[in-house]
Formats: structure tokens, C-alpha cells, sequence
């Protein structure tokens, strides 16, 4: 039998029937509140309490009753709950009179459909009670009205718990502190010496150093070398690595780490977030956009504009940021036959980067059919060697400092000029708006129409001066947060330019798409590359050219 089905013994099933056979309902809306309070809500063994003892008082006979368990009467509707249901094929059976619960909202809390639920069920013949609050009427116009306010009000009242909740939440986790929920991989959960209302300690998190060094390597295999979640996982368990659990680890698993703004000492409840919180960064801020923007490329909605490879298998330079030039079709790899005989009597396999167009649509296409893969590989590696070599040639200050640093001295002087206006502006409109008080107590030389006027056309000045202030000072943010990213950029570029020709082909991969976000290959291996925007901005005055 179902667990939330409770039928009483036999005795009482068979009780003749006298008016007073009673279904009971039972509802929390939370898993938790089955066997304790939460949330100063009554949980089921004292609601069940509570309707025996109604039901003793009033001569009574319980024979049926039924709980739900995590159901939310605010959110899910009548019509989506089996035991409502339930009870309503009984009544239509007559298999009870009265309808018994703690108190209303056990029903449910939807405004526009509770009380019409209750009074279903008084038309069907059967009286509606509550322990706390009497019997429910619907014999007059007066009675339905009262009812319906009732339960209006009630869900109001529920709803701004909620909205309070949700912002006591949010400024919670605004202050820096753990709300609760499940501890994320690389943290411990600590008692801090709070407490809640009720006295009970609270928890906040710490880093776990025996866990962190795996977070790291997770981001840096998905980021570095371009595995998925998939590989990650198979080589954490080939290495007999298991989870907090002691199990293997589970691709979703993975996936959601990747996603965690945790790992950058960041708390988050809903649309809630804390400022960084050094003490629980994990991950670097810039690892983790890498991380987030792989992930992004990869999925389907990207896959015309995709720079990153969907995997790290074969040994091309280049996997799904390299086009035909002339009908702009995505390039793959294939193999030819046996290829040319190397010099020691071995055959070598031929790689090719194919025109899809060509081999796959079988349509015209001006283009070359293939590319040799080490030709177009070696242009690409000379392309990225000489962004290195000119990088490394120069300071950080001589690179940021050209060209970068001089706009946001422009764009400073165009902010401060701005402000200046404006406020000059915005004094004048004072100005104007004292004369017409003056105006309309006879104390001013002009008329209160012209000043209204000139009123009119000052407030106009102003909103268009504090539109170009604004812009002025955004240009001058944006600027800024350029030069911050540039800055990290360069050290990233310093960091690839010290690993690249040791790396392994994977990480080679990676860079390489992190540098670029197109190659368009035409015949005779004409090139056109486009640069990842940020490295665009970054290779300004640098005079790389494909």
C-alpha cells in the first residue's frame, strides 16, 4: 500500500454510514516537514494529531486518509494533484461526508483556485472543516465572498513570506555567508560560532585543501587540454581517483564543477550574488571565463560559429575554426590512402583538410578540394610563433601604453568636459525653475509663460547633456576594464609563449583556439585569419598579418 494512503482497520471501514465519515488530508510542502518542523509550518504527525483529536471532540469516525509529501500548494495546481484527485472519486462516490484538514491551506494556497475546490466539494454533498478555523460555507452570496477574501488573503500573506525570504536569502548571501544546500566539491562546510533564531549553529564554507588541487586540475584539463566532461571523468577513474561519495565520477558531475561560479569566491541564492570572497577562490576568474566560454562554443546553438574543437582527437593544429574560403563551408580532416613512402621505406598516411561542399554535398565549390595538413598546420604555427616573438620583444608598458593608454586619457577629457557642461546646465535649470516660483507669486520681472518655456528647453539641454556625460563615462569604464583585461592577456600570452613548442598537441589545439576564432583558407593556400576579439584588441600596433 502506498504509504500516503492510509486506511483504517476494518471495524471503522465498515461503520455504518451516519453522517459523520471523515477523510482527512495531510499535506507539507517540503520532504523535510514529513517528520519535523520547518519553516514554523505544522509537519504531518502533529497535523494528523490534530484531526483525531477535532475529529474525537466532534463524534467523528476517520476512516480514510491521505498525505502529500513535497508538494507545494502555492505552486501546483488541483488538477496536478493525485491525492485532491483521489479524494474528489470518493466523494462523487459518497464514500464520506466530511473533509477534514488542519487547517485551509492544506488544500492548497492558489488564490484562484482554492476556495472554487472547496466549494466543489460543498456541492458535492460534502462538509468542508478545518481544525483551526471551523467549517467552510457557501450558502450565500456573503458567505462565498468571505471565503474568497480569505483565501486571497492568505495567499498574499504567503507570497510575501516568500518575497521576504528570498530577500532575507539574497542579503544573506550578499554578506558573504552560505545559505545552505549541498556542499560543493572542494569546500567543508564549518560551525563559525552563528546561529539562527532558534539557536541552531550555522554552517559557512571553507576551502578543502585535500579537494581544491582536484578542482584545479579539472578546469585545467578542460580549459588547457580541451577535454570534455566525459574525459575528464574516464581519466579521473582510470587513475582510481573516486568521489566524496567513494564512487567513480559521472560526466554530469563534472559539468556542473565547470559551471560553478563557487570556485571563484562568489555565493549565489537565485539572482543573488556575494562579492568575491578571496578566502573561497579556488579558480581564477579568468580560468573559469575560458572554461565558461568553451563550454558555450561547444554547444549546438554555436556550432556555425564554433573556434573551439568539439574534442581533442588527431593531431591537426586546426579543428573547427578553419573554412573554405570561397563557399565558406566548415573544413574536416580525412586521409588518403598510404600516402608518399618516407625516406626510411615506410608509408606515411596522407592528412587533408577537406572542403565539405565538395566531398560531403558533392556541390560546386572555386575552392581547392583539400589542404595538406602539415602545409596549413606549419603556416598556422608560423603565424602564432611570430604573435609570440613580437609579444615577447616588447614590454607590457610599451604594448598597453601606445595606443591603449592614450584613448583613455581621450576618453577622460571628454568625460570631464561633459560633466562640466552638464552642470553647468543642470545649475542654469535651477536657476530657472526659482524664477517661476518668483513668477507665480508676482515677484518676477517675467511672464510665467516665457519662463515655463525656457524651462521647457533647459530640462531638454540637460537630458542630452547627461545622455553624452553618461556615454562619456561608460567609454571611460569600458576603457578601463579593456586596459585590466589586456594586462591579464599579455600574461597569458607570456604563459603560451613558454609552453607552446614543449606542449603536447592538445594544449598546442587549445591555444590555438584561444588566439583564433576563424581561418578561411582560399586557393594556394591563401589565408584569412580573424583573431579572437581580444587578442585583436591586444595585437593592435603589432602589425600581425597573415
Amino acid at each position: 500500500m502506498d504509504k500516503t494512503s492510509i486506511v483504517l482497520n476494518d471495524a471503522v471501514r465498515n461503520t455504518p454510514t451516519t453522517g459523520n465519515r471523515v477523510y482527512c488530508l495531510y499535506r507539507v510542502s517540503t520532504n523535510q516537514q514529513v517528520d519535523h518542523d520547518e519553516k514554523d509550518e505544522a509537519d504531518i504527525p502533529m497535523q494528523r494529531l490534530e484531526c483525531h483529536k477535532f475529529a474525537e471532540r466532534m463524534g467523528w469516525t476517520i476512516i480514510h486518509e491521505e498525505q502529500e509529501e513535497g508538494v507545494s500548494g502555492h505552486k501546483v495546481r488541483a488538477e496536478n494533484r493525485d491525492k485532491i484527485q483521489l479524494i474528489k472519486d470518493a466523494a462523487r462516490q459518497k464514500k464520506f461526508d466530511i473533509f477534514l484538514v488542519f487547517m485551509f491551506d492544506r488544500i492548497g494556497r492558489i488564490a484562484d483556485e482554492t476556495p472554487f475546490v472547496v466549494e466543489w466539494f460543498v456541492k458535492n454533498g460534502i462538509r468542508v472543516w478545518s481544525t483551526k478555523e471551523g467549517e467552510q460555507r457557501f450558502e450565500s452570496h456573503t458567505d462565498k465572498l468571505t471565503n474568497y477574501i480569505r483565501f486571497w488573503q492568505a495567499d498574499g500573506e504567503s507570497e510575501k513570506t516568500s518575497i521576504r525570504t528570498s530577500t532575507r536569502m539574497g542579503q544573506i548571501v550578499e554578506s558573504g555567508y552560505f545559505t545552505g544546500g549541498t556542499c560543493p566539491y572542494g569546500y567543508k562546510l564549518v560551525r563559525q560560532g552563528r546561529t539562527n533564531k532558534r539557536g541552531h549553529d550555522l554552517y559557512d564554507l571553507t576551502v578543502n585543501e585535500d579537494e581544491a588541487p582536484l578542482v584545479r586540475l579539472i578546469f585545467d584539463k578542460y580549459v588547457t587540454e580541451g577535454r570534455g566532461a566525459q574525459s575528464i571523468a574516464n581519466l579521473l577513474n582510470s587513475m582510481k581517483i573516486k568521489n566524496r561519495s567513494g564512487n567513480n565520477w559521472h560526466p554530469s558531475s563534472i559539468r556542473g564543477m565547470i559551471k560553478n561560479i563557487t570556485y571563484i569566491g562568489i555565493l549565489r541564492s537565485g539572482e543573488s550574488r556575494s562579492q568575491v570572497l578571496p578566502q573561497l577562490q579556488i579558480i581564477d576568474e579568468q580560468l573559469f571565463q575560458a572554461a565558461q566560454e568553451i563550454t558555450k562554443q561547444r554547444s549546438g546553438k554555436y556550432e556555425d560559429t564554433r573556434h573551439i574543437p568539439l574534442n581533442i582527437k588527431g593531431t591537426s593544429l586546426l579543428a573547427g575554426n578553419v573554412f573554405c574560403g570561397h563557399c565558406g563551408a566548415r573544413l574536416s580532416l580525412t586521409t588518403n590512402g598510404k600516402g608518399r613512402p618516407r625516406s626510411d621505406g615506410t608509408d606515411a598516411v596522407r592528412v587533408r583538410y577537406v572542403c565539405q561542399t565538395k566531398t560531403r554535398k558533392h556541390e560546386p565549390c572555386g575552392g581547392q578540394t583539400g589542404y595538406t595538413k602539415h602545409i596549413l598546420d606549419g603556416m598556422i604555427n608560423d603565424i602564432v610563433h611570430d604573435i609570440f616573438r613580437k609579444v615577447k620583444s616588447l614590454s607590457k608598458a610599451e604594448i598597453l601604453g601606445t595606443s591603449h593608454a592614450a584613448k583613455i586619457g581621450e576618453y577622460k577629457a571628454m568625460a570631464k568636459r561633459a560633466q562640466r557642461e552638464y552642470q553647468k546646465a543642470e545649475k542654469e535649470l535651477q536657476g530657472l525653475k526659482q524664477e517661476v516660483v518668483k513668477a507665480v507669486t508676482g515677484n518676477s520681472a517675467f511672464p510665467v509663460e516665457l519662463l515655463s518655456s525656457l524651462v521647457q528647453e533647459a530640462e531638454q539641454k540637460c537630458a542630452t547633456l547627461k545622455l553624452s556625460y553618461e556615454e562619456a563615462r561608460q567609454n571611460v569604464e569600458q576603457s578601463e576594464t579593456v586596459m585590466q583585461e589586456l594586462q591579464v592577456k599579455y600574461d597569458q600570452f607570456i604563459d603560451w609563449s613558454n609552453v607552446y613548442d614543449t606542449a603536447n598537441i592538445e594544449t598546442q589545439k587549445m591555444i590555438v583556439a584561444q588566439l583564433i576564432e576563424r581561418v578561411d583558407v582560399f586557393r594556394g593556400y591563401e589565408l584569412k585569419i580573424k583573431f579572437v576579439i581580444s587578442v585583436e584588441q591586444f595585437l593592435i600596433g603589432l602589425d600581425i598579418s597573415a
